[in-house]
């Protein structure tokens, strides 16, 4: 689930002469990209009662206020327990997204995503991350075609060619598990297609470059660049951000372009959730204050997975790949290794001190 930036600085940035030749030609671009089928626009159905949480499952520290807690200042930076409990979470949350996807089809409403990700959730012993954060009222983010991010569940049916977000948080064992997937509905045009397809592209080259002392501002633009290669937008509003016992922290993650200063440090996990749109990057939000909109009705796509910083690159918490369980195993031990070397060092450090009896 996305942190949305409202501070101008954090996306200001100094247009160089290349910068204003790439954006001219994704104006032309955008002259073709922009001819596919253009779509109903969406229209809010009817939102059901939140979904109850049996008492016994532990609860995030936000719930009981609707005020969108202010961003954490802190990097989450993990212990060896933090981090397992970080990739159980994650882990948990990928389940859900790929069982939740399952059911992405033509009649398909939101809502019953929404009840099919609340209980499997709760089965599990956790709780559905978004519930109650900031007064959002359900348990998982469903955002459909021109819908950005933020998408409430509701009876709206999906329909044949339609493309949907799902953004799955969990919270287990005090720590968040933060993933999210654009899934294609029936018969999805090619235009659509693509979109999806170049989106996780941008997220996948985003990763490939973190790792302990690298910048943060690296990710911004590796990411446009792939973006416009094709003439998407990459939106600049919704940010990934630190995630761990707290939900939304330091560092934000700017997808676009940008100077903002920084540098990744063994250890810490944040999210990477690039949304690119294949018209405007401008957005409204519906009265809900949740479900925001590209301006202009053109559909908009994106992907997000939770990321663990190592010496030597990173982690993806919520992928079953073998490769990244491998790379997870060797940080864990070394991160062991590492607290008794120093723990034993101390030990040694304090034996001229010590007075047998």
């Amino acid at each position: 689930m996305h942190y949305v930036v409202n501070d101008s600085s954090y996306c200001r940035k100094r247009i160089s002469p290349l910068e204003e030749a790439m954006r001219i030609r994704r104006e032309r671009e955008l002259q073709n990209t922009t001819k596919f089928r253009k779509r109903p626009p969406l229209r809010r159905g009817r939102v059901s009662p939140r979904l109850p949480v049996p008492d016994d499952i532990p609860k995030p520290p936000y719930l009981g206020s609707n005020e969108l807690p202010d961003i954490a200042s802190e990097h989450q930076i993990h212990d060896s327990e933090g981090i397992v409990k970080m990739r159980a979470a994650c882990e948990l949350a990928a389940r859900v997204l790929e069982n939740a996807g399952k059911l992405v089809r033509p009649s398909v409403t939101t809502n019953e995503i929404d009840k099919a990700v609340h209980q499997m959730i709760i089965d599990a012993g956790a709780y559905p991350s978004p519930l109650g954060y900031g007064g959002f009222p359900k348990s998982v983010c469903t955002s459909v075609n021109e819908c950005m991010c933020h998408g409430i569940p509701d009876t709206r049916q999906l329909q044949d060619g339609d493309i949907i977000n799902i953004d799955v948080t969990v919270y287990l064992n005090g720590y968040h598990g933060d993933t999210s997937k654009t899934f294609l509905c029936g018969n999805v045009s090619d235009a659509l297609k693509r979109l999806v397809k170049v989106t996780e592209e941008c997220l996948e080259r985003g990763i490939a470059l973190c790792k302990d002392g690298a910048s943060f501002k690296k990710i911004g633009k590796r990411i446009s660049e792939h973006a416009e290669k094709y003439g998407y937008g990459v939106v600049e509003r919704f940010v990934g951000h630190g995630v761990g016992t707290v939900f939304h922290s330091e560092p934000l993650i700017l997808h676009n372009r940008n100077d903002r200063p920084g540098v990744m440090v063994e250890g810490e996990t944040f999210t990477i959730e690039p949304i690119l749109t294949i018209g405007s990057t401008e957005c409204i939000t519906w009265p809900d204050n949740w479900t925001t909109l590209t301006a202009d009705g053109s559909p908009a796509a994106q992907f997000e997975h939770t990321i663990l910083i190592t010496r030597t690159g990173n982690y993806i918490l919520d992928s079953g790949n073998s490769d990244s369980m491998f790379v997870y195993s060797v940080f864990v031990v070394q991160t062991i290794v590492r607290y008794m070397v120093s723990s034993l060092v101390h030990f040694i450090c304090c034996l001229p001190s010590l007075h047998l009896i």
